[in-house]
């Protein structure tokens, strides 16, 4: 643990809460991810929540045991930033921001697990990789590689496992982002649409889901802005998005994830509740609360 948190630059604060949260319930998991029946572990959360935290820690100790890991993110899916030009010209100019569902390639997705799952020995695979910090996927000759077989498949993202809404519930704009730039609900209608249909399907291929439940969307913009500066930090110095740009930005996420909130902690296997400052204040798993 102690050598996760330096190499993460993470606080001791954080390898409490792994001790006391995150360890144990990975470790309750440990019999299905050996035995081959859990092979895609979900991690739901807002951003700035955590979640590539948790999934790097899941990861990292797995390796420790000597298990082969792939780990994904939803983001690492988006569409180039030419196909989400093409699309914002079609569909609707919202569109041409990553995040809503519609904006990711959920067809690579679905190939990428599946060639996971199947992948033998000495055979390798490349991963997808977004770079956010130019809004565009990385060539594919600078995408990591991982070595089958694989044992078990991280995959975490921000609306996962979350279902499509019902069309009533589009009718009224939920932020400013939508009153002023998709009156007619277009923009929401589309995007809904998309993850009925194949989303559905990819979030289909999770076998555990763990939430990292948020307090409020309230805390989504402050965790969002200093998420922006960590990775401005770690990749170039200068964040791509000031205070005022993110608080836009994220208001692209806020239905799914006002809507998240609602209704995924009846569907999620494990949920995880945050305080405002991120700190785990309980644990609900199969049925059980922990404090």
């Amino acid at each position: 643990m102690q050598a996760f948190l330096v190499a993460e630059n993470l606080p001791d604060s954080y390898g409490q809460q792994a001790e006391h949260f995150f360890l144990p319930l990975l470790e309750s998991l440990l019999p299905a991810i050996r035995s081959g029946r859990l092979k895609v572990l979900g991690i739901h959360g807002a951003q700035g929540s955590g979640k590539s935290t948790l999934a790097d820690l899941y990861r990292y100790c797995l390796q420790e045991l000597g298990l082969t890991v792939a780990q994904l993110s939803l983001d690492d899916f988006y569409l180039t930033k030419a196909e989400r030009l093409v699309l914002s010209q079609t569909a609707h100019s919202l569109l041409k921001t990553r995040g809503v569902p519609g904006t990711h390639d959920v067809a690579l997705g679905m190939q990428t697990i599946a060639a996971l799952k199947t992948l033998g020995k000495d055979e390798t695979l490349a991963l997808p990789r977004f770079d956010k910090l130019n809004d565009d996927r990385y060539p594919e000759d600078d995408w990591p590689e991982v070595e089958g077989p694989v044992d078990v498949i991280i995959f975490e993202g921000w609306c996962l496992g979350v279902p499509a809404q019902r069309d009533t519930e589009l009718a009224a704009p939920v932020n400013a982002l939508e009153r002023n730039e998709d009156q007619d609900g277009t923009w929401r209608r589309y995007a809904n649409a998309q993850l009925a249909a194949s989303y559905q399907n990819w979030f289909a291929e999770i076998d555990y889901l763990v939430m990292l439940r948020a307090p409020s969307f309230e805390c989504v913009a402050q965790w969002r802005l200093e998420q922006e500066q960590r990775l401005a930090a770690k990749e170039s110095g200068k964040p791509v998005m000031d205070a005022q740009q993110i608080e836009r930005f994220v208001q692209h996420y806020e239905r799914l994830t006002r809507y998240g909130l609602s209704v995924l902690p009846e569907r999620a296997d494990c949920v995880l509740a945050l305080a405002e400052d991120r700190r785990i204040i309980d644990l609900t798993h199969s049925g059980e609360r922990y404090e």
